[in-house]
């Protein structure tokens, strides 16, 4: 068995760990949200610069942003979630099964997921979100969503010309 050199740089363990769970999460509640007749685009970046780990679009033109916490040290870490709130109609953190959800703000909407679905423990509260910003996100969620297809059909259409 080689080792790898030690002038290679190694993600430790359990930021590997909280990257593969954070996967799975992420496409339970994609399925989850897709059941419930939403969109959904995974590492949606907003206006103010900030990712949002999932962002979903309803039929009627709702936004809900979804935060994945992985471990409680993700959750600890994590100072920005409340930059999101004025991005979308529904905020929801969403955790694995044994993370301990009395951590979770109880005014925000709480899943819990794992790599083939979630179930909603506390319904996310609804806000009014302005129409000006509501046309901005679901104008970029639309151009996301456009270029994310095209580079599948065909990965050199966005890559700039000589």
């Amino acid at each position: 068995m080689s080792s790898a050199p030690s002038d290679i740089p190694q993600a430790p363990a359990d930021t590997t760990v909280r990257r593969d769970t954070a996967s799975l999460l992420t496409r339970g509640l994609i399925r989850f949200q897709a059941d419930h007749g939403l969109a959904c685009l995974p590492e949606f970046t907003l206006r103010s610069g900030r990712r949002a780990d999932l962002m979903c679009l309803d039929g009627k033109g709702g936004l809900t942003i979804i935060e994945i916490k992985s471990s409680v040290e993700d959750f600890r870490a994590d100072h920005k979630w409340q930059d999101y709130l004025e991005y979308c109609d529904r905020f929801y953190f969403a955790v694995p099964e044994d993370f301990p959800q009395h951590l979770i703000p109880e005014d925000q909407g709480l899943l819990v997921a794992d790599a083939y679905g979630a179930i909603v423990i506390r319904e996310a509260e609804a806000r009014a979100l302005n129409a000006a910003r509501r046309r901005a996100v679901t104008l970029r969620f639309a151009q996301l969503a456009a270029r994310r297809l095209t580079s599948l059909v065909d990965p050199d259409a966005l890559t700039p010309g000589p």
